[in-house]
Parts: structure tokens; sequence; C-alpha cells
């Protein structure tokens, strides 16, 4: 057991230690727990015939249960939250893993049978400020935790918010280690290193610290701002602001701007150097919503993030990320809601994104790629069947002098039941 994994569990206990002497009718009163249900089916089909394997196909059951307590009563409140992670197999094979719905073996690269988590957090609150201690799921712009498959992704470490200035968030923490969507180890933190093929960073070393700090505030009902830092120890340290203004045009037309800018560079052990821009531009007219956005890489790497996380990122989407050296890309999305046609819980998503000008290195072409997306999901609203979600999620990507082209299907059936 590493020093910084007791000195978590002792938090911990000590969290548990004051909810048994403190109990007070709020731990409980306001207390909720919750089960969701999610089966996932994908299957990646990869058309390169270099390809190590023609395909990924795998299906699996997950199961999340969250369990979050009240407060003590009193000046310092404490409380507990419990995360429960399980992935079962239900069906994969050789030469068919790989999708990272289940954890693979280290030596045979087989998916296992099962797969699962236990997380607690100690909470502590005073006023608006809250500390958590312990299994943190972040979603900020300098670190997001990743839920894209069976299971999400968790860190280990603390993270302080506070809010008691009237529009006003501010955030500040320590990350100590990542256990990943498809794993069930915690571990030290790396670096994602870009798409195959590209100029990507090439450090391979691992961290057990990330520490970051932001505040976000909102002038009024329409314009916020944000500015964020995140510094992975020895490997990079980034700068993160965004602005985003959104003007009602009528009671069912609005338009929202954003404009997003990160800095990144080496922090002693890694190459880092990226300068990010990105902007898009929303109109939503009843069930119907239309987007743009375009997005710039700069400098002599990619974009820097934790890797398996979430980067901050707009054309961030299904498959990539559109983050390679010197690329440019611009993604154009359609979203409508089926509620207008009497049809309340289905919805509709699709995209197109294409980048280019990436930079592969001296003697190599321009490296040129597109993605499309697809999304149709159901949420029964009433019934038996009351919170069942269909989803069918599909992406086609293409590549041009690097990169992996695939098809890209995955079905998810997910069902959330309130146990208190």
């Amino acid at each position: 057991m590493t020093r910084n994994t007791l000195t978590t569990d002792l938090l911990l206990a000590g969290g548990a230690l004051g909810l048994s002497v403190a109990a007070q009718a709020d731990v409980i009163g306001d207390s909720k727990a919750s089960l969701e249900l999610r089966n996932f089916y994908m299957n990646r089909d990869f058309r390169q015939s270099t390809a190590p394997q023609a395909k990924a196909e795998e299906w699996a059951q997950g199961f999340l249960l969250k369990l979050e307590s009240g407060f003590t009563e009193g000046r310092l409140g404490v409380g507990l939250d419990a995360l429960g992670l399980l992935g079962v197999k239900l069906d994969s094979g050789s030469g068919r893993s790989g999708t990272q719905l289940l954890k693979q073996d280290r030596e045979t690269r087989e998916a296992q049978d099962e797969y699962g988590e236990l997380g607690l957090t100690a909470k502590l609150r005073t006023s608006r400020t809250l500390l958590k201690l312990g299994t943190l799921q972040p979603r900020l712009p300098s670190v997001a935790y990743n839920d894209g498959r069976l299971l999400p992704q968790t860190f280990r470490g603390m993270h302080l918010s506070s809010q008691e200035i009237d529009g006003l968030v501010l955030d500040a923490g320590r990350l100590t280690q990542v256990n990943q969507r498809n794993s069930s180890d915690y571990e030290d933190m790396t670096l994602s290193n870009g798409s195959a093929g590209a100029i990507g960073i090439t450090s391979r070393k691992a961290s057990d610290a990330f520490n970051f700090g932001g505040l976000t505030y909102q002038w009024n009902g329409n314009l916020a701002s944000a500015y964020h830092y995140g510094e992975l120890e020895d490997l990079y340290r980034q700068h993160l602001f965004n602005l985003s203004y959104n003007l009602p045009l009528s009671p069912l037309q609005s338009l929202k701007a954003e404009v997003r800018l990160a800095s990144a560079r080496d922090a002693g052990s890694s190459n880092v150097d990226n300068d990010a821009y990105g902007a898009m531009l929303t109109y939503r007219h009843g069930a119907h919503t239309l987007a743009a956005a375009f997005q710039r890489m700069a400098g002599d790497t990619g974009y820097a993030y934790i890797a398996g996380s979430d980067p901050f990122l707009f054309n961030y989407v299904q498959f990539g990320d559109f983050a390679n050296r010197d690329e440019r890309s611009w993604q154009l999305r359609y979203d409508f809601d089926f509620a207008a046609l009497g049809v309340p819980g289905l919805t509709f998503m699709t995209r197109y994104l294409s980048g280019g000008e990436i930079d592969l290195g001296t003697a190599r072409p321009e490296g040129e790629e597109w993605e499309r997306n697809t999304d149709l999901a159901y949420v029964f609203q009433g019934g038996p069947l009351k919170n069942l979600g269909v989803k069918w999620r599909n992406a086609t990507v293409r590549t041009r002098h690097f990169g992996n082209d695939l098809d890209d299907n995955r079905l998810i059936i997910s069902y959330s039941l309130p146990l208190w």
C-alpha cells in the first residue's frame, strides 16, 4: 500500500467515524441511492488491410450503484458517499477483444469475465464550500472523467469547491491516481499521445500528482467566463480560458457563442508544446439545434491531457479529438427533439467533422481525417418501462496518410432505478 493510498484511507476512515459518532437525521433523511443497469454492445470494424485484427466486438453488462449521504448538523457537516461498479462479460473472444468495454488480461489480452471497483468519498461542508476526499469524478476544463464505455473512469484525490460569492465558483484540488474505464486497478497518470502515426507527445513517464485550480464567473444570465489551470507533475502545465454568451432571440429561439483557448508547456519530462483555439456557434429554434465549430492546434505537439480522460475540446467526439500537431478542423452538427412531434424522449443527433494540415514530419505529406457520427436515443417516459433508455451510436472514420479507418456501432440499453 502506497503512502498516498494509506493517507486517503485514513481520511475516509475519519469521515466514517465522524458519521458514526455524529449521525443525525439529516445524514439519513437527505441521503439518496440509485442503481443503473447498463447493457453495452460494441462493434468496431477496422477497414485497412494492415490492421492487426479485422474487428473488435464485445457485449457486456454493467452495474453502477451510487450512494450519497446527507450531512451531519452543525457548522461543519460531514458525509460519506459510495460508488460500486461491476462489469460482467457477456460475449467476447480471441481476436475480437479490445473495445475497452472489458478489462483485458495483461499477458493474453483476452477479456476477463468480470471487473469492478468500490470507491468511498468523505465529504466536509461548511456554508457553501465543499471538500471531497477519496474517489472522485471531476468535470472541469482541466480534467474531466470519461464515461464513454461500460463503466466510468474514476480518480483518487481531493477536490475543494466553493460558491461563497454569488455567481463565482472556485475549484482546487489534487489527484493522485486514476482507474481507467476498463480497469479495476488504480495507477499513476500518463499523457495521451495523439493519433496513431501522427507526431505525438513522446514522454511515457507516469505522474502521481495532477494539481488543478480555477474559477468560473456568471456575469449575468447570459454571459459566463472561466479560467482553469492544470499541472500533471513533471509532464505539463496548462492554462485554459473560455467565454460563453447565450442570446435569447424569442421564446423558441436562441443563439449561443463560446470561445475556448488552452496553452500547455513541458513541465520537465515531456515535449509538450501546444496552443489550442476553438469556437462554436449554436442556433436553437424549437426542436431544432444547429451548431458549427472550428478548432486549431499550434505548436510542436498536439493537445495535452490525461490519458483516458475527456479533453476540453469542441471537436472531441465519439472516436477522434482532432487535436494532432498543427491540425485545423471544423464541425457541423444537427440535433432534433421529437417531443415537438408528440414523441417525448426520442432524440436524434448527427454531425460531421473534417480535419487537415496535420504535420506528420519531414518528407511526409500532411495528414487528413474526417468523422461522421449519428445518435438515435429513446427514454421511456412512463409505465413499467419508465427510465429505460435505448441508444444507438454510429461512427464512420476515415484518414489519409496516418491513423485508422473504421466503422463503429454501439447499442446501449440503460435503466436507472432510484432506490430511495
